[in-house]
């Protein structure tokens, strides 16, 4: 009887008849152990598929000490690129004695032939591969097409457009006619936006004429969106910017807007409300209870399938939000035009889903007086924490005078930190280096910035310091290439998740790079010629592939079906065929990194 598991991919890219054929087509060889079973420079015969044992893959031009590169194991394949290729560019050997299932040529390359999907699976790499996840959950019920696929100018309506004469009462009068809550205004070639809440508030509040220009209570700076971009991507901008809505631009020119009642109205049978609700909250009771639904909020998101990158900007915005109303609602506006909030770590990147101990600091303008800023800050932690951000084990809050400054004593403590380079001053150069400003005058964070990068971004020695972190864990890999399986769990953020956002932090300050994402700075780096476009995709893949395995067991944990209090192990032996395949790629990709680190910065020595 023929045992193979033909659940997985690449044979859910066959259809019934496919995998008949599979299972009519193969036959079941024995190799003894350390027997040859493929050569290199072999031309591919057979497809093997491991029944029983272990087969190791070595590289036969490669130092003896680096000749081995893969270990597969029951249920893994191996020779199909030595088929599409023509010959084996590997040495395969078995560990042990094994059983694998051999598919003849003839029949791999008619599958080819007639399923393009199957074919295509041998030559991808892990950023399409990741792919195949968000398929399975929808073929297993899980509906994406609503978050996935829906594009703006799906959504979007008409821009309603005025010359920059208009008078007020002829637009009110255009957008009685149109039904719309909004126009635009043509300056030159710029365009501004009016709402209906702008023309009562210039009628009635600023007791301006009808007569009166329209161009004249409009506002120039739009957040603006493209029509090919997908429709959750405007919530997320305007839940970041605060607006209720956006103005679509394409080649230069608005083609439409699109409304925060158009894009709820759309996913109206979704826990997107979260937004509104968020957004209407006048005290720090209301603000409690929006915030107590964002739990919920990521399990849906997770359970729907939404790319992993949609919810972190999405949370990271409306965290954002969370803290930026506790701010306003604690803090007078002439103290909060004084200063800047700075919040750092994960939350700074935008890399928190749920929600993590409080990082935070304050940056105070040099001629500022504030007699009770520390009483102020030590409320404002306590008001985090009934919001759900427990206190930082590190104290770095705003309640510790240390992570409170002015700008020209935060330049001063900069400047001895990088002077210093021992552990701590690299801890929070990291810190800093990570810090997203989420209420006050932003401008002096970006003032801060550039001071930090004036001060190590050209060190070589302090950059060689700095890089050094991101090798203090190893990924987990034994030494056959295999996925360590421990009863307790890999710890991913350690072998994973650490080694690409500190290693990624490290280009980016030696390149200057202003954005604290470490997916952005991913893409910025490639734009620079920095790291080659396709592995820097493959980082971003296994960075997403690493977090939402960690968030699995976060979700887990918050559910009550996960026994152990540490969210970063991940037991393999609890993963599906293509999880760990995916995961031991993803970490081979990690390891690749840390060898190019070590080259760059010359940590070998």
């Amino acid at each position: 009887m023929v045992d193979i598991d033909l659940s997985q991919p690449p044979f859910t890219l066959l259809d019934g008849v496919g995998r008949e054929r599979v299972l009519s087509g193969v036959d079941l060889a024995y190799f003894d152990s350390d027997e040859v079973i493929l050569e290199a420079g072999q031309p591919g015969e057979f497809v093997y598929l491991i029944h029983k044992g272990e087969v190791a893959e070595f590289d036969p031009h490669a130092p003896d000490s680096q000749s081995r590169i893969g270990h597969y194991t029951a249920g893994d394949l191996f020779g199909a690129i030595s088929i599409l290729n023509g010959t084996s560019r590997y040495r395969f050997k078995a560990d042990q004695e094994s059983l694998c299932y051999l598919m003849p040529k003839a029949l791999f390359e008619r599958l080819c032939d007639d399923y393009p999907a199957f074919a295509e699976f041998f030559r991808r790499g892990l950023a399409q591969k990741t792919r195949l996840l968000a398929e399975r959950r929808v073929e297993s019920g899980v509906n994406m097409a609503g978050f996935m696929l829906a594009r703006i100018s799906e959504c979007m309506r008409a821009p309603l457009i005025v010359e920059a004469a208009t008078s007020i009462a002829a637009a009110v009068a255009r957008l009685n006619e149109s039904h719309a809550d909004s126009l635009l205004v043509a300056r030159d070639d710029r365009f501004g936006v009016v709402t209906k809440t702008d023309l009562l508030d210039a009628l009635v509040v600023e007791g301006a004429t009808q007569e009166r220009p329209v161009v004249g209570i409009a506002h120039f700076e739009l957040v603006s969106v493209g029509p090919d971009q997908y429709l959750f991507e405007a919530l997320v901008q305007m839940t970041r910017h605060e607006v209720a809505r956006v103005v679509v631009v394409e080649r230069g020119r608005p083609v439409g807007v699109v409304e925060l009642t158009d894009v709820l109205s759309y996913f109206s049978s979704r826990s997107y409300v979260v937004s509104l609700e968020l957004e209407q909250a006048d005290d720090l009771e209301a603000l409690a209870r929006a915030s107590a639904r964002l739990p919920g909020l990521v399990q849906a998101l997770m359970a729907q399938g939404v790319k992993l990158r949609f919810a972190m900007d999405l949370l990271a915005a409306l965290n954002g939000r969370i803290v930026n109303k506790a701010f306003q609602f604690l803090v007078e506006p002439s103290y909060r035009s004084q200063s800047c909030l700075l919040v750092m770590g994960s939350e700074g990147r935008g890399e928190q889903i749920l929600k993590t101990d409080q990082d935070n600091a304050l940056i105070v303008a040099d001629d500022s007086d504030w007699p009770y800023c520390a009483a102020a800050m030590q409320r404002f932690t306590e008001t985090l924490y009934t919001l759900g951000y427990p206190p930082c084990p590190g104290n770095i809050m705003v309640s510790n005078p240390a992570w409170v400054n002015s700008e020209s004593g935060w330049r001063r403590t900069i400047t001895g930190w990088a002077e210093r380079r021992d552990g701590d001053s690299l801890m929070n150069l990291a810190i800093m280096l990570d810090a997203h400003g989420v209420a006050g005058d932003i401008r002096l964070l970006e003032r801060l910035r550039g001071h930090l990068f004036e001060s190590c971004s050209r060190d070589e020695l302090l950059l060689s310091h700095f890089a050094r972190a991101a090798l203090h864990f190893a990924a987990p890999l034994t030494l056959f290439g295999t996925l360590k399986k421990p009863r307790h769990g890999i710890d991913i953020k350690k072998g994973g998740i650490f080694p690409i956002v500190h290693g990624v932090r490290t280009l980016a300050l030696e390149c200057r790079i202003t954005a604290t994402s470490t997916l952005a700075r991913l893409e910025l780096l490639a734009e620079q010629g920095r790291l080659e476009a396709d592995f820097a995709a493959d980082l971003g893949e296994a960075l997403a592939l690493f977090t939402e395995l960690r968030l699995k067991q976060q979700l887990a944990q918050l559910n009550g079906r996960q026994n152990s209090d540490e969210p970063n192990l991940v037991v393999v032996q609890n993963l599906s065929s293509l999880e760990r395949d995916l995961l031991r790629e993803a970490l081979h990709i990690v390891k690749d990194f840390q060898q190019r680190l070590t080259h760059r910065f010359h940590l070998e020595y």
